[in-house]
């Protein structure tokens, strides 16, 4: 597999779990999100700003009433131009190199709530480009196949027709290219070698690519033809395109793009976050429920070495996999989850029964967002860019 040189990006850090690394093509390690907010130079979400977004929705989000989304550039400012009766609008994406996994859902059901809340736009952009020129185990018609199979996954998270924009670079190159073209002017090779690690060696599609990334967060103000404030909701690793963009933003005569960041939804092994090139330890939207289950009954935990043990010290939901897809997507109610924690800290709940609970939990859901996902072929094409 080919890939960037990485040492301008990685930001590993000596503790006592390891290095911890995250760029834009790995995440590994154990993640200190603190640390992150650190380096990357982003402000920490405050609880004002919490209450400000589930003012306007109605309800508090469970990702921001968990600090789930934790991280953000420039938040307030986009709020304060929705509050000047100003237009903001939204975009994440999606690098197509396989089936998507529920780590990827996390900003893309949080896309929705924005969305509603706003009445926002949303750009959703498939970089299947960029995957192609990345992997070499990858061909162009095969991420081009993965762009319509995962927008599939994008409108089951319930975004609206009419406000969501899904495009392929590949396929609908004709409405960003000239957008593109204007921003690649105003970046220069040095800042893409020093931003991303490129070499010599690496092929010249991907010393090119960044432009494309950088261009949706102008792209409905393009179209539009006036100034829209950008907010992008997607994990912090993305976190190096956003900052390079933000340095062009007036000189184009738009406004930066802001972001609010997301943690990364651990895998079922321990450390890191969910990774396609891990199936056995991710679970797949296309997944069955039966494979799903088995997944999950194999799981990382914190648990004890024997049930006895379990029983007198207690398991460690700090550092289980199991509690943290409680934690992110899979029980909403605040009380239950603080018993989970509860029993589990106290030896109450064995590890077995507790993955057992979470993969009943997990089935009724593929089993009902792949009923949505399959509703989806027949509205794919009022989603799709025009």
């Amino acid at each position: 597999m080919q890939s960037p040189r990485r040492e301008a990006l990685d930001l590993s850090t000596e503790n006592k779990n390891g290095n911890m690394v995250v760029t834009p093509w790995e995440v590994s390690g154990e993640i200190d999100y603190n640390k992150l907010i650190e380096r990357f130079g982003t402000q920490p979400l405050t609880q004002e700003l919490k209450e400000r977004i589930a003012k306007k929705a109605g309800f508090m989000h469970v990702q921001l009433r968990r600090d789930v989304f934790f991280s953000h550039r420039d938040l307030d400012w986009w709020l304060n131009q929705y509050d000047a009766g100003r237009p903001v609008g939204l975009y994440t994406g999606r690098g197509p190199s396989g089936h998507v996994h529920l780590g990827h859902l996390l900003p893309w059901f949080f896309c929705k709530y924005l969305q509603e809340a706003f009445d926002a736009h949303l750009y959703f952009q498939m970089t299947d480009d960029e995957k192609f020129l990345l992997r070499d185990d990858l061909t162009l018609d095969q991420t081009i196949g993965y762009t319509y199979d995962n927008a599939l996954d994008v409108i089951a998270c319930g975004v609206k027709p009419g406000l969501t924009h899904i495009f392929s670079d590949t396929e609908h190159i004709q409405h960003i290219y000239k957008l593109g073209l204007q921003v690649s002017k105003r970046i220069t090779f040095s800042t893409v070698k020093a931003v991303f690690g490129f070499t010599d060696s690496d092929n010249i599609g991907l010393t090119w690519y960044p432009a494309l990334q950088a261009m949706t967060c102008f792209l409905q103000s393009y179209r539009e033809g006036r100034n829209v404030a950008c907010l992008i909701p997607a994990a912090i690793d993305q976190d190096n395109y956003w900052r390079m963009t933000r340095d062009i933003a007036e000189k184009m005569g738009y406004y930066k793009p802001t972001q609010i960041h997301n943690k990364f939804l651990p895998p079922l092994t321990q450390g890191g976050k969910m990774s396609a090139s891990q199936p056995d330890a991710a679970i797949f939207t296309t997944d069955t429920p039966e494979l799903a289950a088995k997944k999950v009954m194999g799981a990382f935990t914190g648990g004890r070495e024997t049930v006895k043990l379990q029983n007198e010290l207690g398991g460690r939901p700090e550092i289980c996999n199991i509690y943290a897809y409680y934690f992110y997507l899979f029980e909403e109610d605040d009380a239950k989850l603080a018993e989970i924690e509860k029993q589990c800290r106290s030896g109450a709940l064995v590890c077995g029964d507790c993955k057992a609970r979470l993969a009943k939990m997990v089935k009724v859901f593929l089993v009902d967002f792949q009923e949505k996902r399959e509703k989806a072929k027949a509205r794919l094409d009022d989603y799709l860019l025009k």
